[in-house]
């Protein structure tokens, strides 16, 4: 515990004292988070505002807690690039994006004054509403540019010295946060303020109790090194042409030119193969496989310094492979492998797939419909950015695309594909599993993969999601009146069914998503079903719609009864 004297009349914020501000504001958000979780509007069991966003600037403070001495550049770095990579489920992503901004403008001072605050704010701001296709106001977006607003209304008065001018700023995004159910009329009706508005608040309020000097734990577990190693698989160790997985991060010296990054590139073309290299402003993520990583490591350093190298050599772990006891290797890679992607590694083809999927049942539906990498979370747990670029790297295809599985989950997608420039990288933004299912139904290995891309595009259009979980607490939406423990049949765009019993929930959910157009109807039940319950569901839809063909899969999934599509 750090326990500061309150400073009279700082004027300018420094590396030091920022650095322990944007801990405190990442402290105080991991600290709320179960709070603004219970902010969501729909009173689902899975809410995760509050946890995407902590997870997301918890793997920025992280960074920003390794950074010894700190000063200004090294900790926009910092908090730029963990943000970016950590960034989970949209209100995330736009934190991060809101992050980079910030940091776009702090990078060139030593001092933060309140002139430079309000060039921050401003940046941040432009930099988030950017990043969203279809801003929507009533949102987090607004909450930032009400504080950015603000920021440029007082930054030249000079009767607010810089601790008038943080909590002038930080009051405004609180009354805008607070006007929030009045932008949006499903905020209203379930009588909350939007949940990653609050979030960005808390962040605020956060940093602004360490600017004061008020008592803080700033402890932040320290980033660890990477242990995202590509896995060998059936391959003989003569099948092994370049011996040694090497992977780092290099800090910039100062931001790659065009020409550079594709010398370098071409540098690592001409060492090795598996490779993948993300770039931004300040970092620039390498994978190779090579036979000379000493090579590799002094052409690196010849932009910047390196950050968590590590090595492997594959030859050599293939032997151990046949080596080890099976089942004693099988139990430590799931270990490893806990919470990650699952790679499924393979020869190099022209179409490669991921998708983020829910349960044991739902991985085997798409790993028997081809998809290559399985990321396991979905809606309990929305992958972040990192995961998708580890997903990338594991497929071995000229053209991969990316099945979200939930809207949530989408703008993470998107940001990953940004950051991969030699890549084609193909984000169909399937909101649900069954959309998922349905654009890999829809491939055609025949075709391109821009004419698979519209295939897809159109298949998903035409399927129509329902899922049944249970509420957490009362609330009204959709001039539904809902009871903590009521079972809800979730539509695509709303709650279709609300009551007591969860059969008949389902029941009355599928009756709203069918209409004289619908020809199957398909079941995936989650891990509590019982195969007779599910098994008289589905005599009861083909009797009720006999025009449909009724199908039943486990899927496996938590919380979600059942996910039904309708196409």
């Amino acid at each position: 515990m750090i326990k500061e004297e309150l400073s009279v009349d700082i004027q300018t914020i420094d590396a030091a004292l920022l650095s322990k501000m944007f801990l405190a504001g990442a402290k105080n958000l991991e600290a709320k988070k179960e709070w603004i979780n219970e902010l969501n509007v729909f009173p689902v069991p899975d809410g995760d505002t509050g946890t995407n966003m902590s997870m997301t600037i918890i793997s920025a403070a992280k960074e920003v807690a390794a950074v010894e001495k700190p000063v200004m550049k090294d900790l926009a770095k910092a908090i730029s690039s963990g943000s970016l990579r950590g960034a989970r489920g949209n209100s995330g992503v736009i934190l991060s994006q809101l992050l980079r901004g910030f940091t776009k403008t702090i990078k060139h001072y030593d001092q933060i004054d309140k002139i430079v605050l309000c060039e921050s704010f401003q940046k941040a701001c432009e930099t988030a509403y950017k990043a969203v296709m279809k801003p929507k106001e009533g949102t987090i977006l607004t909450v930032a540019k009400g504080a950015a607003e603000k920021a440029l209304e007082l930054s030249c008065d000079d009767s607010y010295n810089m601790e008038q001018y943080i909590a002038a700023i930080i009051a405004e995004a609180e009354r805008v946060l607070a006007l929030t159910p009045e932008m949006l009329p499903v905020l209203k009706q379930a009588g909350v303020v939007d949940s990653g508005g609050q979030g960005l608040v808390e962040v605020l309020k956060g940093a602004q109790d360490a600017f004061l000097g008020k008592e803080i734990d700033y402890t932040i577990e320290a980033a660890p090194a990477s242990s995202g190693v590509v896995k060998i698989s059936a391959q003989t160790e003569a099948e092994i042409k370049f011996g040694y997985c090497t992977e780092f991060i290099i800090v910039l010296n100062k931001t790659l030119t065009e020409a550079q990054e594709d010398e370098y590139r071409a540098f690592l073309q001409s060492m090795g193969d598996s490779i993948v290299l993300v770039a931004d402003e300040e970092i620039v993520k390498t994978h190779v496989h090579t036979n000379d990583p000493g090579l590799v490591l002094q052409k690196a350093l010849t932009f910047g310094s390196l950050s968590r190298i590590k090595i492997d050599n594959m030859r050599e772990e293939h032997q151990e492979k046949l080596i080890k006891d099976a089942e004693k290797l099988a139990k430590e890679q799931e270990k490893e492998a806990e919470g990650k992607a699952k790679a499924a590694v393979g020869p190099k083809k022209d179409m490669g797939f991921i998708a983020v999927s829910i349960g044991e049942g739902v991985n085997e539906v798409f790993n028997g419909l081809g998809v290559d990498y399985l990321i396991e979370g979905g809606q309990t747990m929305n992958p972040s950015t990192e995961d998708m670029l580890n997903a990338i790297e594991h497929v071995n295809a000229d053209h991969i695309f990316i099945f979200p599985n939930n809207k949530n989950i989408i703008l993470a997608a998107n940001q990953a594909a940004m950051l991969l420039e030699d890549k084609d990288i193909i984000v169909i933004p399937t909101k649900t599993i069954p959309q998922g299912i349905s654009a890999m139904i829809n491939f055609i290995p025949e075709q391109s993969p821009e004419e698979n891309r519209e295939n897809m595009l159109e298949a998903i259009a035409a399927v129509k999601t329902g899922q049944v979980t249970y509420a957490v607490r009362d609330t009204v939406i959709d001039d539904k009146e809902i009871k903590e423990g009521d079972y809800m049949g979730i539509g695509d765009s709303s709650i279709l069914s609300v009551g007591a019993d969860r059969e008949d929930v389902t029941k009355d959910m599928v009756a709203q998503m069918i209409d004289e157009e619908s020809s199957f109807i398909c079941i995936y039940y989650g891990e509590e079903v019982l195969p007779e319950a599910v098994n008289a569901l589905q005599k009861y839809f083909e009797e009720t719609y006999p025009e449909c063909e009724v199908e039943v899969q486990f899927g496996g999934q938590p919380i979600y009864y059942y996910v039904i599509s309708v196409e």
